[in-house]
């Protein structure tokens, strides 16, 4: 029996300045993320494609992504396998690469570097081992074709 999930979100272009699509640098590239039940996202595109610096843009979601999958494969890995993590923070790095055309680009690589504590130094070497292991199980990871290299730290308590 197979599972499925489905996930449903909406788009919703928010950056229309009064004349549309009327040329490239008529209209914002400002954008909402919505879900039902969920506080919206305030999105854009990258800055570098006209997109507002304060919002997010979907390459910083998709390393978000990368990035939350594998805390929470790598928190579960650690409680079945007996690692007491007591905190965990992450400075994740995407590199988009532009094909040689400017027209289009692709995300490359994205470089995660979990800073974590354990509550124990005899957990220390597992605890570094089981981020090995994420790629495996994390549902994102799986679905992407860029390298995800963790660099991960671990302290003691």
């Amino acid at each position: 029996m197979t599972d499925t999930h489905t996930y449903d979100v909406e788009i919703e272009w928010t950056g229309n300045l009064g004349s549309g699509t009327d040329s490239y640098r008529s209209f914002s590239r400002d954008h909402e993320v919505l879900a039902t039940g969920k506080a919206p996202i305030a999105a854009s595109s990258d800055p570098a494609f006209r997109g507002d610096p304060t919002r997010w843009n979907p390459e910083e979601l998709l390393v978000a992504s990368v990035a939350q999958c594998h805390m929470l494969w790598y928190l579960h890995l650690c409680t079945v396998g007996g690692v007491t993590v007591v905190g965990y923070e992450d400075r994740a790095h995407g590199v988009m690469t532009m094909d040689a055309s400017g027209g289009g680009g692709q995300l490359t690589e994205v470089v995660l570097r979990p800073e974590v504590t354990v509550a124990d130094a005899s957990m220390v070497d597992k605890a570094r081992a089981l981020h090995g292991e994420v790629h495996a199980v994390c549902f994102i990871a799986r679905s992407v074709n860029f390298p995800i290299r963790p660099e991960p730290v671990i302290r003691v308590q």
